[in-house]
């Protein structure tokens, strides 16, 4: 498995790997030895070639301070290797040994009630505590240096799911550290007071050393920049924490491959230090998870959502857990994948960008918090339906590899993604609005089971790939990206701007000209008077999250609207809609065109969708939120004449397609998400990888099947 240096962030970008990935998380220490030969004889039988270890196991590395034991995981490395499978090592920071945590009980994570953790669970400790990455160090530094010419060990995972437990910390490591940033940012207090507001409530500081954590003991609201500012911290602490093992196995050897494996993105800036320190992104998919979004469009819709999210911030990525069976914590359980649909989610994974996978995990826990959380095997041992899967995906992966690796996702509607600080500055001050995610989710939804080439793209990436750019009411516009779209549009592309665009600056302050901002206005023609808040009548009322979306889509509760709510319409070409969530009303240039306007109330006749032509392209402002309703008439006036065009025409239901190019092939994935069979009027023609036949025109696809058409 041969590395290269690996090419800047973009939502483009292919793995510097030779070779696809594909394995399971393995636990030797979960069983007898007498296991080990068997289970590597299988999983060669199988077709893979990797396993992911170690990760929970720091206990076992070092089961005593200052004492290392290698010699249980040497033996299963030895063993897997010489049956043809490779092992990537994770560092065990996730899960802190009892006796660290008891020798430095100061490691532990304190939350936001301010108790104190404690030992018996994973991501109990604190990535703040010096000490704490002193010991992060002292283990990542052991195992590099001990399997630094291992030729079975081929690359590393730092830590495990940083944050998806739990992110925030108060504890007085965490205050100090907090502290130090802001004057490494700032400088002055005086800076620090202008950014946070200090005149708002008197709540300016004397001193650095007078700065408190955004505590919830607050009586009332904290100010948005002291808060944005603490998650910004947090990001950076989990990028240095990272560093740390980065940088030792870097030295220790050149030739590893590093990755980390994101459960989610809370709290982590993966455009800044902590992407740029990886040769690529992982990411955990657990489709079944995403069965509470089934009303939103189900579980595939969401797993593609996901997948295109977690695209945009570094491009193609791998899949260290994909889900294999039934999935559960004490708490919760997921459904089972049913026969076949395995398969299927795997290869959505391919599809959607995965150059590297591996199933969860080899075999399930006897023992622990995840008993019922199933593998490859069941618990007596024994193969079922899931190898076999296993093995069809295998198969699959065999006979595509070679045309598949040096692809990229085709992107036709592109969608603003991928920025840390909008996606914080939205939770600083919700208000009850919809997050850029949650609002985006519209068109995304759309796009997907319409069968258009869709994704999430920074405006720092490269927009001449696409055909439409959608901004969900980005409250934070840096001028530095408006060049760039300006390009894109003068070069023929469409640009939509949504509501809310460009209001704040970077302290969270709100701009002191007119939204979006000067050179947003330039670009659009537009400039806002007013808005206000609507809701549909009848219908929903304010949105009360349930937990931050960290760029990712989280259904908010909501709560009955009440009386004194009004809803306002709106007339786009000779359709009606109803607005929900909140109105602009705006001032246009006298070269703007009008293409909708709202309809009702006070607000009858005044535009609220324009287009101005600049360029070879059009620069479109909308002036609320988006719906459902709002994005098929969107399609119909702006989308449909901007070139983008449906990948496969009448597509059925519950039929998902990408496009992954390069310059000398295309293929395309047409992937059957539901158990009954779909019937095609006319798929593009060209050569199924899958079975090694042609493919044109009609066609029947069974249930949760899937081609790979090389395209004529």
């Amino acid at each position: 498995m041969k590395r290269s240096n690996p090419a800047p962030l973009s939502a483009w970008r292919t793995l510097n790997l030779d070779d696809f990935l594909l394995g399971v998380p393995h636990y030797p220490e979960h069983v007898n030895e007498s296991y080990w030969q068997r289970d590597a004889e299988r999983m060669k039988e199988l077709g893979f070639n990797t396993v992911r270890m170690g990760e929970f196991a720091w206990h076992i590395w070092e089961p005593f301070e200052g004492k290392f034991d290698f010699d249980l995981f040497d033996r299963a490395i030895e063993v897997l290797g010489k049956a043809g499978i490779n092992t990537v090592l994770c560092t065990p920071t996730a899960t802190p040994p009892r006796w660290l945590t008891h020798n430095y009980p100061e490691v532990l994570r304190v939350d936001r009630n301010g108790r104190r953790a404690s030992h018996g669970s994973r991501q109990h400790c604190d990535t703040t505590s010096p000490v704490l990455r002193h010991h992060s160090r002292r283990i990542t530094k052991a195992m590099a240096e001990h399997y630094k010419d291992n030729p079975y060990v081929i690359g590393w995972q730092t830590d495990n799911e940083l944050n998806t437990t739990v992110s925030e910390s108060f504890s007085d490591s965490a205050a100090l550290a907090f502290r130090n940033f802001l004057r490494h940012k700032y400088q002055t207090i005086d800076d620090l007071n202008f950014a946070w507001g200090g005149h708002f409530w008197a709540t300016a500081y004397d001193n650095f050393d007078q700065v408190v954590l955004p505590m919830p003991m607050a009586p009332s609201y904290l100010s948005p920049g002291h808060v944005q500012d603490y998650h910004r911290f947090l990001a950076v602490a989990t990028a240095t924490f990272q560093h740390d093992q980065v940088k030792i196995l870097r030295e220790t050897n050149s030739d590893w491959f590093i990755f980390h494996n994101l459960g989610n993105l809370t709290d982590i800036d993966f455009r800044g230090q902590f992407g740029q320190d990886l040769d690529f992104i992982g990411f955990d998919i657990y489709p079944m998870l995403y069965d509470e979004f089934r009303r939103t469009g189900g579980h595939a819709a969401t797993q593609a959502l996901q997948m295109d999210l977690c695209r945009s911030y570094s491009g193609n990525f791998i899949v260290p857990e994909q889900a294999s069976g039934l999935g559960s914590q004490p708490a919760f359980t997921t459904m089972t994948p049913e026969p076949g649909e395995m398969r299927r989610m795997a290869l959505s994974s391919v599809a959607r960008g995965a150059d590297g996978l591996m199933f969860f995990r080899w075999r399930p826990a006897h023992f622990g918090a995840e008993i019922y959380w199933m593998g490859i095997l069941d618990h007596d041992d024994v193969p079922r339906r899931r190898y076999e899967e296993a093995r069809h995906f295998a198969s699959d992966i065999n006979k595509i590899k070679s045309k598949l690796l040096g692809t990229s996702v085709q992107i036709d509607i592109g969608i603003a993604g991928a920025d840390f600080d909008n996606q914080e500055a939205h939770k600083t001050y919700p208000i009850g609005l919809p997050s850029p995610v949650e609002d985006a989710v519209h068109l995304h939804r759309f796009a997907y089971q319409n069968g258009y080439a869709t994704g999430f793209v920074h405006p720092e990436d490269d927009l001449s790939r696409l055909k439409v750019y959608y901004i969900p009411h980005w409250v934070m516009w840096d001028n530095a990206w408006t060049p760039k779209l300006r390009s894109f549009v003068e070069a023929g592309g469409t640009v939509i701007v949504g509501a809310m665009t460009g209001t704040r600056d970077r302290n969270n302050h709100i701009i002191r000209e007119q939204a979006p901002g000067a050179q947003l206005c330039e670009l659009t023609g537009v400039r806002v008077e007013e808005f206000g808040r609507v809701v549909a009548a009848g219908g929903q009322g304010l949105f009360q999250r349930n937990a931050p979306d960290a760029g990712m889509y989280v259904p908010p509760q909501v709560l009955p609207s009440s009386s004194s709510e009004r809803s306002y319409k709106m007339q786009i070409g000779n359709r009606e809609a109803t607005a929900e969530h909140l109105y602009e009303t705006i001032e246009i240039a006298d070269d703007v065109k009008v293409l909708g306007s709202w309809s009702d109330r006070s607000l009858a006749g005044k535009p609220m969708l324009t287009e101005r032509n600049v360029g070879q392209g059009r620069a479109i402002y909308l002036a609320t939120y988006l719906t459902p309703e709002v994005v098929e008439l969107l399609v119909s006036t702006v989308i449909a004449q901007s070139g983008a065009e449906p990948l496969v025409e009448d597509l059925p239901s519950g039929v998902e397609v990408s496009l992954r190019t390069a310059e000398d092939r295309r293929l395309l994935f047409v992937i059957n998400t539901t158990s009954e069979s779909r019937s095609f009027k006319a798929l593009p023609a060209g050569q199924d990888l899958l079975t090694d036949s042609a493919v044109s025109g009609a066609t029947e696809l069974a249930g949760y099947g899937c081609l790979v058409i090389e395209l004529s």
